[in-house]
């Protein structure tokens, strides 16, 4: 079974439309996100061209900031600690790359936690690894996928797990393959994986007999950047196949790192590219922003 992301991504905008009304009709305005791109780089552009159209259509109060890519970093520091303070801002987002004279580790410090709806601020980073809600009490759907950790969850991550709980598959005592290791991707996915009581394996470059590895998963999930890596014998029959990468190959195509043709009739549930992840990952941004302004508002 495919699992669209582009048909549950547009069920929870919907849904998002309604929380985003009711919140402006308690509190008088709707929560606020502000997106800065330093730069004209085309594919910067058309992430936050999406951003915005996506912030548009679930009602949420949007501002793009657009600056020079010759922008100093104590500049651009400037610009976001006046973000920072202004109490109309709920979430703020530095689409990223970064030009290279500019540290983005500094730009991302410099985002207030309780404002970095990308969840990688360090103190989100380190709040979900040090914090584990009774999952138990918890019903994971695709509208309410992750229990409240109190802090930002990165949104493909966040994401993935409203695909998983799309197939009603419990994921209790699950074994699950995470193969990519990044901050934002493969990291916060193991730990929201083991605490949803999953068998969680780290896979990477340096993994021995990969496929191997990858064919003990009932969940494989692949974030890696190298097209059609996963093929079929990497496999286990009626596993969760879920492709977070996309490539462009050489005729102009797009592919994930899972070989799909290969694999979509081995696998019970898996996610094609695109049309899968990437939706969920720009929805689950609109929902952090929701979850920032809901939290702002409640201290």
């Amino acid at each position: 079974m495919i699992i669209s992301g582009k048909d549950i991504a547009a069920q929870l905008r919907s849904d998002m439309q309604q929380q985003v009304d009711a919140m402006r009709e308690m509190y008088g305005r709707a929560p606020s996100l502000v997106v800065i791109q330093v730069g004209d780089d085309p594919a910067s552009t058309i992430y936050v061209r999406n951003k915005m159209r996506a912030a548009e259509f679930c009602h949420i109060q949007s501002r793009q900031i657009l600056l020079p890519s010759s922008i100093t970093e104590s500049d651009l520091c400037k610009q976001i600690e006046e973000l920072n303070r202004d109490n109309n801002v709920d979430g703020i987002l530095v689409q990223l790359p970064l030009p290279e004279h500019i540290d983005e580790e500094h730009i991302l410090r410099a985002i207030r936690a309780e404002k970095d709806v990308d969840g990688f601020h360090p103190d989100n980073a380190a709040y979900l690894w040090l914090h584990q809600p009774l999952v138990k009490k918890h019903v994971a759907s695709i509208y309410n996928p992750v229990p409240d950790y109190g802090c930002t969850i990165p949104c493909t991550p966040k994401g993935i797990l409203s695909l998983l709980a799309s197939t009603g598959v419990e994921l209790d005592g699950k074994r699950a393959v995470m193969v990519g290791r990044s901050d934002i991707v493969g990291k916060p996915m193991a730990k929201l994986l083991m605490d949803r009581q999953c068998t969680v394996t780290l896979a990477h470059s340096h993994t021995s007999d990969l496929p191997a590895v990858c064919r003990e998963a009932d969940i494989l999930i692949v974030a890696v950047g190298k097209p059609k890596l996963i093929s079929a014998d990497c496999i286990k029959p009626g596993a969760i196949v879920i492709d977070v990468g996309i490539n462009r190959l050489p005729d102009g195509t797009l592919s994930g790192d899972v070989d799909f043709e290969a694999c979509k009739d081995i696998a019970a549930h898996i996610t094609p590219v695109p049309g899968g992840v990437g939706p969920m990952t720009v929805t689950m941004l609109m929902q952090n922003t929701i979850d920032c302004f809901r939290r702002r508002m409640a201290k």
